[in-house]
């Protein structure tokens, strides 16, 4: 289905959206605020590189015990999934800094995490923000024939059991950019049309990504291999390690935020019109979680309130529990959903539940 066809209609609570953009607009004025980091995001930056790179450096120069080593490939894992969370997101996002050369440098910290930062934009900024659980153009809720995330997708047999085995394959999220998913969004994203968003080329961006692969092999295989005495397996688990941590991480703070029941799943009728308006598409598509818990919000930056960060992609994360009030108040006044769990635990299980029944039934309705 090609992008350029598929059109929201405006026609229903067209007034929320101006209404809602004003309110934010004037806390930013009033409070004299920026929309972009402030310190305390620069801070999260240093202390996140820190924790992905840190027990690095200690694996690479003191560590000699097997144990200890896989131990710290797994801290690793929980530095590099705080790292795309907290800092690559927003950069990608255009949100990090005012200047666009700072937001382009922060956003290649995803080459050190062992992905592309142009399939990244495509798939994340241009195809999943702009049409939130709508099948065949979000790419989010498209994991192959192996899982059904939408219930416009065929079931298959094995789907019975996903909401047991899903959480074996989120963990390999990072392992498959690495691999191969990078290379077949590249020409998926060519064929479509959509590498000229990024203002690049797909024979230079075919290039950057063998570069940067080879790159990011070097320095987490090779490297280690070479200049430590472990022998090679304890490398090879703990990269293993590391990348099943991080893209276990990924996968259980994006996917509670849209494969839930309460989503809609909307789709568009033979002309390419979807019956919704941008903004409140988003409101049905999307939940929020454990918005009272600080620390963790912190971590995951601030992706626990992807409602305020789906209707407000160009505001850093570190905002959002702030806004998050305005958000729900003006949804309110306009008889509109506001999905938020109070915990992140009931989340990941209304995430499991509607696994199950997407996995049992042909048609799972959203419970509104």
């Amino acid at each position: 289905m090609n992008s350029k066809s598929i059109q929201f209609t405006r026609t229903h609570n067209e007034e929320f959206y101006k209404v809602l953009r004003q309110r934010v607009n004037t806390y930013f004025k009033s409070n004299n605020i920026s929309r972009h980091a402030n310190a305390n995001m620069v801070i999260k930056t240093i202390v996140m590189l820190a924790l992905y790179m840190g027990p690095f450096a200690l694996i690479l120069t003191v560590v000699e015990s097997t144990w200890l080593t896989l131990v710290l490939w797994g801290l690793m894992g929980f530095g590099m999934a705080g790292l795309g969370l907290s800092v690559m997101h927003d950069a990608n996002h255009g949100t990090y800094s005012k200047n666009e050369k700072v937001n382009k440098w922060v956003g290649y910290v995803m080459f050190l995490l062992g992905g592309s930062d142009v399939n990244w934009r495509i798939q994340h900024n241009v195809l999943h923000h702009t049409y939130t659980n709508v099948t065949g153009m979000d790419e989010d809720i498209n994991p192959g024939v192996i899982m059904r995330f939408s219930p416009h997708e065929k079931r298959r047999k094995l789907h019975r059991y996903q909401h047991m085995y899903a959480w074996f394959f989120y963990g390999l999220m990072t392992l498959m950019w690495f691999i191969s998913k990078d290379y077949k969004q590249a020409i998926r994203y060519h064929r479509r049309d959509l590498i000229k968003t990024q203002k690049t080329t797909f024979a230079k961006h075919m290039a950057t990504l063998i570069i940067a692969k080879a790159a990011y092999f070097a320095l987490f295989i090779l490297l280690p291999i070479w200049i430590t005495t472990a022998p090679i397996w304890v490398t090879i688990v703990g990269f293993i390690i590391m990348n099943y941590v991080s893209g276990l991480t990924l996968a259980a703070i994006f996917q509670p935020a849209h494969v839930v029941p309460t989503s809609d799943f909307p789709m568009p009728d033979e002309s390419g019109n979807i019956d919704a308006d941008w903004a409140v598409n988003q409101l049905y598509n999307t939940a929020n979680f454990a918005p009272g818990a600080r620390l963790f919000s912190w971590y995951v930056g601030g992706l626990n309130y992807q409602v305020e960060h789906h209707l407000f992609p160009n505001i850093c994360h570190v905002h959002y529990r702030k806004i998050s009030q305005i958000v729900e108040q003006t949804a309110k006044e306009y008889n509109l959903p506001y999905y938020s769990y109070k915990t992140f635990y009931e989340a990941l299980a209304e995430h499991t539940r509607m696994l199950r029944n997407l996995g049992r039934y042909d048609h799972a309705p959203a419970l509104h």
